[in-house]
């Protein structure tokens, strides 16, 4: 069955797949202009839920009662595998813009439609342009729009949470804007960094509670960055 399942993914769900995205990417280029309208973000999230849908995966949402879809938030997230982007914009339910490496605006059709959609483009190992991708990302978070962050900035080798990066919590201070945990369970064991097929295994992306950092002093910050990643540890299905 586990090769069938492979099969199938190649001669079906990943041909499907692209035309989805091609077609996604189109719209999300045509209308541009509503990149925050809410039926725009309807579309990109349902070509996200497709790649689950498609695949088989179970999914299992936690914690959208703790989040109000028309407060700005920085979300952080711990980053198991590719399938972490599909779990988060397709079922989030907020409108938001990722912090995104740079090389992905490479891709074709995809990165045109990135661009397009407001995401926030980083060239890492840039300190000017990383300093400027964080000013664009500060100039969009108000009236409910919302930014999501990697902070380990890479995907996870073995599964485990790894260290986190200042970004995510000094975008949260300049703007005094609510930072939230989310955890995500599963993406590791459905697709481990440098595999290119799935295996079928349940997700999880529980949503913690916001966490106020308004009036967090200089000396304090490296403790919050330990005290949020510990907080998206303890989401983590064990």
């Amino acid at each position: 069955m586990k090769y069938l399942y492979y099969l199938y993914q190649y001669l079906i769900a990943l041909p499907l797949f692209a035309v989805l995205t091609l077609f996604t990417a189109i719209i999300t280029i045509i209308c541009q202009h509503w990149r925050n309208s809410w039926w725009l973000h309807d579309i990109q999230a349902f070509w996200s839920r497709s790649f689950c849908y498609l695949l088989f995966l179970p999914v299992k949402v936690t914690g959208t009662e703790n989040i109000d879809r028309h407060t700005s938030y920085v979300f952080v997230a711990n980053h198991q595998s590719m399938v972490d982007v599909f779990l988060v914009y397709g079922w989030l339910p907020v409108i938001f813009k990722w912090l995104m490496k740079y090389e992905l605006r490479r891709i074709p059709f995809v990165g045109t439609a990135c661009k397009a959609a407001g995401h926030i483009f980083v060239k890492r190992g840039n300190t000017a342009a990383a300093a400027q991708s964080v000013h664009a990302a500060e100039q969009i978070l108000h009236d409910g729009v919302c930014t999501v962050i990697f902070p380990e900035g890479t995907r996870s080798l073995n599964g485990q949470v790894g260290r986190f990066k200042r970004g995510a919590l000094q975008i949260a201070l300049d703007l005094k804007l609510p930072i939230v945990p989310i955890s995500l369970s599963g993406c590791y064991e459905v697709m481990r960094k440098g595999e290119w097929h799935a295996n079928r295994h349940a997700v999880h992306m529980h949503i913690g509670k916001p966490i106020d950092i308004s009036t967090l002093a200089d000396e304090d910050v490296q403790q919050a960055i330990d005290d949020l990643r510990e907080a998206v540890i303890a989401g983590i299905d064990k």
